[in-house]
């Protein structure tokens, strides 16, 4: 049993985590305006900041900030002021209160790289309501799409709650909105190149560049390599890492043919191989001040990435271990270490699912699934092969979701809230939960007809029953990137009829059974069309159903939903989008992003 130590939350990489700034704006006339209005706009601000604060953490762990303007906004000066105090504290989002009319192009948001929001009041005593609509066609007029936030029922002016429906859209604003803030200004680490022809491996530094304000670090996979030869990681917290690994990690059958078995030597060559591969992809990323302390001054500063991805096929695994450990262990909660964040790193160094699983991971702070969409098992197929009629939610069939790369241990479905199934963030995970989730899962040796050099991979079925989404970004010529997104449950199957269908593909990879939401509309009227329509052979798959704040995400990065199962009550973008067509809602996306063009394509 280990004894899971938590990890207390951190950042790691450069540059500080963004706050919220929070925007109290006033109407401006002195002489009895806008003194009787002071107290309640402030109220209002401050209590939006404390609605936030309790109810989100960075994706790291770390405790979401708010910081609120010195004082009400009634003219352009103090609008600046207020710009220039957010500046200095690091803010990367606003939102902006107010309770009564105000003048809109004098207190509003002009930075065009923060994502904005505008909560007015729905009050009669005072035009909030107003404000908000005036305020909000300055922003689509001038080119700044902000978030409308407008009560469904009208409040007393004295009444400083929050509604539900205010709640739900400040929170939804403020996950996207953070998330977005987070990406800029980091890397995404490229190690190695185009896997296999994966059109998602062919890295396009413009997209990284324009749609997130990202960078691309592109160094060959011989530095991992290297790094293994010349010994450049930290020999102690190797010895550490080799000592729980094989206290911890189960190692199963061989499912090689024996004449292609190889040798107890090559394969513990292997394991531990792959061990310093985890660690050296890691610090490669973030950096480790270890190395420094042994001479490896340059080594130890990493990339500054915030996720990652690595070729692997074919050249390094026809001759080196394969990154299935790596990237299993990267991007689960949890290792040698104990109970910390994450790392997103993708499989094949398919950037584009690497996105996905870094959007899931920064909304939600979770650990993320790799898969492919491997297979569409029909109900006839699934009798035919098994004899066993599907039924209930897998009546009308369901995917194989599969890969041998980085599905996160945390899929085995061994944390629980009231006793269902679940994925936690990292520091809501018990030491417990950690354990189970190594107990399940068993360790084997690679197919060596896929993998030369071998390597090792795990075997583990994620349980019925889970809430999960399912997205894909992918790049389409003449129109940029586009997100498909579906959303639904983890199933299980019989044992019997599980073992059949795994022994068909491959018994030593970890396999996630998912039946989409279907809705009747479009790619979503039967299970096989949500695979048909899928536009990649990848996915990146989070716990929970986080459709809507996919969406957000999206519309603040200016990159359209041409796939979804989303309900239409949960959707949430810019107030803009309306002028682009309010029966088309998906069309209006498309054309709303074309025309604002990517979030940080001009600049």
């Amino acid at each position: 049993m280990t004894d899971f130590k938590k990890n207390p939350p951190r950042n790691r990489l450069v540059g500080d985590m963004p706050k919220i700034g929070i925007r109290p704006t006033i109407d401006g006339r002195l002489g009895g305006v806008r003194e009787s209005l002071e107290a309640q706009t402030m109220a209002m601000a401050r209590s939006v900041a404390d609605l936030l604060t309790k109810n989100m953490r960075h994706a790291n762990g770390l405790p979401v900030e708010c910081v609120i303007a010195d004082g009400t906004i009634g003219r352009v000066t103090e609008s600046a002021a207020c710009a220039e105090k957010f500046r200095k504290e690091g803010v990367g989002l606003t939102i902006t209160v107010t309770p009564c009319w105000c003048y809109g192009a004098e207190t509003m948001d002009m930075d065009p790289l923060m994502p904005k929001a505008v909560w007015g009041f729905n009050g009669t005593e005072r035009p909030g309501a107003v404000y908000l609509a005036a305020v909000l066609a300055a922003h689509t007029q001038k080119g700044l799409p902000a978030f409308g936030i407008y009560g469904r029922d009208v409040q007393n002016a004295e009444d400083t709650s929050i509604p539900t429906d205010v709640a739900e859209r400040l929170l939804q604003f403020a996950r996207a909105g953070v998330a977005v803030a987070t990406m800029r200004g980091k890397s995404y680490l490229s190690i190695g190149g185009t896997s296999m022809g994966i059109a998602g491996s062919i890295i396009d530094p413009s997209f990284f560049e324009t749609y997130l304000g990202m960078r691309v670090e592109n160094i060959d996979m011989v530095e991992v390599s290297r790094r293994v030869d010349e010994g450049i990681y930290d020999k102690e917290e190797f010895e550490t890492a080799l000592a729980w690994a094989n206290a911890n990690l189960r190692k199963g059958q061989d499912y090689n043919p024996p004449h292609m078995q190889h040798s107890p030597e090559k394969k513990n060559w292997a394991w531990e191989y792959s061990l310093k591969m985890t660690m050296i992809v890691r610090d490669l990323m973030v950096g480790n001040p270890r190395l420094a302390e042994s001479g490896f001054g340059e080594e130890a500063l990493g990339h500054n990435a915030i996720a990652a991805g690595f070729q692997g096929q074919r050249q390094w695994t026809d001759h080196y271990p394969n990154g299935d450990m790596m990237e299993g262990l990267l991007n689960t909660s949890f290792d040698w270490t104990g109970l910390r964040q994450p790392t997103i790193v993708a499989t094949e160094n398919d950037a584009l699912n690497g996105v996905g699983m870094l959007f899931g991971h920064l909304l939600t702070g979770t650990a993320q699934i790799f898969s492919d969409v491997r297979t569409y098992w029909s109900p006839e197929a699934v009798k035919r092969v098994t004899g066993y009629e599907l039924s209930d939610r897998a009546a009308g069939g369901f995917l194989h979701l599969i890969n041998s790369g980085p599905t996160a241990l945390d899929a085995t479905g061994q944390q629980e809230i009231d006793g269902q199934p679940v994925i936690k963030p990292f520091w809501e995970i018990t030491p417990a939960e950690a354990q189970r989730c190594l107990d399940v899962t068993t360790w084997h040796t690679s197919v060596v007809e896929y993998f030369r050099g071998g390597g090792w991979s795990t075997r583990f079925r994620t349980p019925g029953g889970m809430p999960v989404t399912m997205s894909r970004l992918n790049l389409v010529k003449g129109l940029g990137p586009v997100l498909q997104i579906a959303e639904g449950w983890t199933i299980e199957l019989p044992e019997e009829v599980q073992n059949t269908l795994d022994q068909r593909t491959n018994p030593s990879w970890p396999t996630t059974w998912f039946v989409p939401n279907l809705t009747g509309q479009g790619a979503f009227t039967d299970v096989y069309n949500v695979m048909y329509n899928w536009g990649a052979n990848h996915g990146a798959i989070s716990f929970g159903h986080i459709g809507a704040d996919l969406i957000s995400l999206a519309a603040l990065l200016r990159i359209p939903v041409f796939m979804h199962n989303v309900a239409a009550e949960r959707i949430f973008r810019p107030s803009a989008w309306n002028a682009f067509g309010t029966t088309d809602r998906e069309g209006a996306d498309f054309r709303a992003c074309t025309n604002f063009g990517p979030l940080y394509g001009k600049y």
